[in-house]
């Protein structure tokens, strides 16, 4: 991986391109820090598994070897050292490295991107098609025991799926390797020292058997001590001691096969073990995503794209009286409840239902969200998760409904358009402009190209199939420790110019919108956290690769306000004050694109919507042309909007002196006039002020003015400009004559 990212700047965010050299898979971000405070990347590519550790401490420097001297050496400074009989043992050439890394106590400084401070490359010998992490909030090491699991203070536990259909879980050191470690010179000796499996990095691997073919997902999970309690005999308890993962895979094997893994975790490193499954569900259609739920550990949601999404839980058995399996877990576990999307528009397509792109878990395992193939996503209210919602809902999955089977919801508690999909829910109105036969020529424009993804779909809604995209769920960690930290969520649609949408704080995003839909406070003049912000020019950092993939990085630094606080932004709550709380990582064919928020906050939705810094009395007036006077001024003012006087444009000119920071030249000036107003002017038309934009252009930017515009009374003033043009324009037409010849 290239450790120094390209940097390319636009009007919105700083994009940051790093080459991969090779075809990306997937890409994941690891919920748990390193020791050292570094954030930890995976990405799968066509040889196994990479890991990245960026930002925190640097890794000291590689020490220089010493070379050994020779016995006949004339040099001056060559000491002849005896060692006597008593002394300990030289270390054995076979005993085992140990990796203590050492790292810089200074600390690192304050850049806008943070650097990449060591890869580790994973052999696996073939492809890792999709990588899975633990569903468990962003942790530092002395906070990560999520479920009790002790383990993960100090391991990286994450699961494989790989093109040959073998799946494996893997645990890892979370402090990086030492330059020394990667310098060993067995590694340099043979190729294949460093492959997985024969712990030279401290790893563990697990294999997991009974899968043929390649897997199209992969999900992960970790098991509770008071799970797995269906017998009192020693034999079924006795697996149950340590820290165990569950593992979920699904093939398109037969029509579609669902398998589950209890995995044992250890820190020991050993030789390559085998796990076979111990549930096997066998599906009608073949699925796209899974996700296990980071609150009821036990339950999947398993996604299929033409029907529903759907809850499973593999810890209720679906025979009341199953004594077959031999394991703490059933044979077959049970399907909980389905999850329907709207059906799409249309006479034709009356029956169908919009194909679901994506759904994940939101509002800590109590709610789903779901992104359809037309740009429309929705929030299914399970447990009763809405803020709108009283303590005393219905809640589906309480102990008081613990026997739930069958059980389907068709309505979303809110829903939405992400922006830039309307053709995806329009397809017969969107015409392109290769489209042959058509007849017409449609120009090139830039919404056209931002549009450019429903290309591939016209002809109808059956064709929605075709859209592929994501969702993406960040959680952070509370600030005080207390209940549960905030969330945040990233909504993609891939293509050629892909639609990224970000909203910073799921919780508020969801009552925002609810508030909107019942006539309350408007969104308009809500803060950051309280809309959905789209990232803009993506083609700079991919440069022509579509976009597979997109995942948050959680920005360092940053604290949670909690989903249960009050919305009014707080002195701790720098998500709403600061902008975004997560960087957006998008995954190209062959690269990778860090995408962060501008600084300087100067694009004009920030300004219409972001929060401002001073209060609007302390804004100075605007240098903005007007048209026309505004409300708190007389009706009788009137305004010229040319500076120069009858006659002036045949005269030459000179810059305007002092003003506009212009040099006097040695021309005729022409006597100013303007405090003589002329005797009845008649009514010109025209734009004579446009001989002096020219001097206006070389002003340079006031930094301190452009921070206090107005930008709101700017607007406005530029739509009276245009209402006065458009009123000169007719005024010109209503005073010429039109003549029309005809053929005789």
């Amino acid at each position: 991986m290239q450790t120094a990212p390209r940097t390319r700047r636009t009007a919105q965010n700083t994009q940051y391109t790093y080459s991969i050299g090779c075809r990306v898979h997937d890409v994941k971000i690891y919920p748990v820090q390193s020791p050292q405070g570094a954030t930890i990347l995976l990405y799968g590519h066509q040889n196994g598994v990479t890991i990245v550790w960026r930002g925190g401490k640097r890794l000291k420097p590689l020490k220089p070897a010493v070379k050994e001297k020779s016995n006949g050496s004339n040099s001056d400074d060559a000491v002849m050292i005896i060692d006597s009989d008593d002394d300990e043992p030289a270390v054995s050439a076979s005993a085992p490295f140990v990796d203590k890394p050492e790292f810089d106590d200074a600390t690192p400084e304050s850049t806008s991107i943070a650097e990449v401070i060591q890869t580790l490359d994973l052999s696996l010998g073939c492809a890792a098609l999709r990588l899975a992490v633990l569903p468990m909030p962003h942790s530092t090491p002395e906070d990560a025991s999520w479920n009790g699991a002790d383990i993960l203070q100090t391991r990286i536990v994450f699961a494989v799926a790989c093109a040959t259909g073998d799946n494996f879980v893997i645990t890892l050191p979370l402090t990086p390797p030492s330059h020394e470690s990667k310098a060993r010179p067995e590694l340099r000796q043979n190729l294949l020292a460093g492959n997985v499996g024969k712990g030279v990095w401290g790893e563990t691997v697990c294999l997991l058997g009974g899968q043929n073919r390649a897997g199209e997902g992969i999900a992960i999970s970790l098991v509770k001590p008071s799970l797995g309690s269906r017998s009192k005999s020693s034999e079924r308890t006795s697996t149950q001691t340590g820290t165990r993962a569950i593992v979920a895979a699904h093939s398109r094997e037969a029509s579609g096969t669902l398998r589950f893994w209890d995995v044992p975790l250890s820190v020991k490193s050993s030789a390559l073990s085998r796990v076979e499954p111990f549930q096997t569900e066998y599906l009608p259609s073949p699925l796209t995503s899974m996700s296990f739920n980071p609150t009821h550990i036990s339950q999947l949601l398993a996604v299929t794209p033409s029907q529903a999404a759907r809850i499973y839980d593999y810890s209720v058995p679906s025979l009341p009286l199953d004594e077959t399996s031999e394991g703490p877990f059933p044979s077959q576990g049970s399907w909980l409840l389905s999850l329907y999307p709207p059906f799409a528009r249309g006479a034709a397509m009356a029956t169908t239902r919009k194909p679901i792109v994506a759904a994940k878990w939101v509002a800590h395992g109590h709610a789903v969200l779901a992104l359809l193939a037309d740009g429309q996503w929705g929030i299914w209210d399970i447990d009763g998760a809405s803020p709108s919602s009283s303590s005393s809902g219905a809640k589906l999955f309480s102990k008081a409904s613990a026997a739930l089977r069958g059980s389907a919801i068709t309505t979303f508690s809110t829903t939405g358009h992400l922006e830039g999909t309307s053709p995806l829910r329009n397809p017969a109105m969107h015409k392109s402009p290769a489209a042959p036969g058509s007849g017409e020529f449609v120009p090139m424009t830039p919404h056209t190209r931002r549009d450019a993804i429903a290309t591939s779909i016209i002809g109808g809604s059956d064709k929605l199939a075709a859209v592929r995209g994501g969702i993406d769920i960040t959680r952070h960690v509370q600030s005080r420790g207390i209940g549960p930290g905030d969330e945040s969520a990233i909504l993609w649609l891939g293509g050629a110019d892909p639609i990224v949408s970000v909203v910073p704080v799921v919780s508020r995003f969801w009552e925002s919108q609810l508030r909107r839909a019942s006539g309350g406070a408007n969104i308009w003049s809500g803060s950051s956290p309280a809309r959905m912000v789209r990232l803009s020019d993506l083609g700079a950092g991919l440069l022509g690769e579509r976009c597979s993939g997109a995942v948050g990085i959680p920005k360092s630094g940053r604290t949670s306000s909690g989903a249960n606080d009050s919305n009014t932004p707080s002195e701790n709550d720098t998500s709403a004050s600061d902008g975004l709380a997560i960087e957006v990582l998008l995954q190209g064919e062959t690269r990778v694109v860090v995408v962060q928020e501008s600084e300087d906050g100067s694009t004009l939705t920030s300004r219409l919507f972001g929060s401002r810094k001073k209060p609007r009395t302390e804004l100075r007036d605007t240098r903005a042309i007007l048209a026309y006077p505004r409300p708190q001024e007389p009706g009788s003012v009137k305004f010229n909007l040319s500076i120069s006087q009858r006659g002036a444009l045949l005269r030459p000119r000179a810059p305007l002196k002092g003003a506009l920071g212009g040099v006097d030249e040695e021309m005729d000036i022409v006597p100013s006039t303007e405090n003589k107003p002329l005797s009845n002017p008649p009514r010109t038309t025209g734009l004579l002020f446009a001989n002096d934009l020219n001097y206006a252009a070389d002003v340079p930017d006031d930094e301190e003015q452009a921070e206090n515009r107005d930008v709101d009374q700017e607007i406005m003033d530029i739509m009276e400009i245009d209402r006065e043009l458009e009123e000169m324009e007719a005024h010109r037409e209503r005073g010429s004559k039109r003549v029309f010849f005809e053929e005789g």
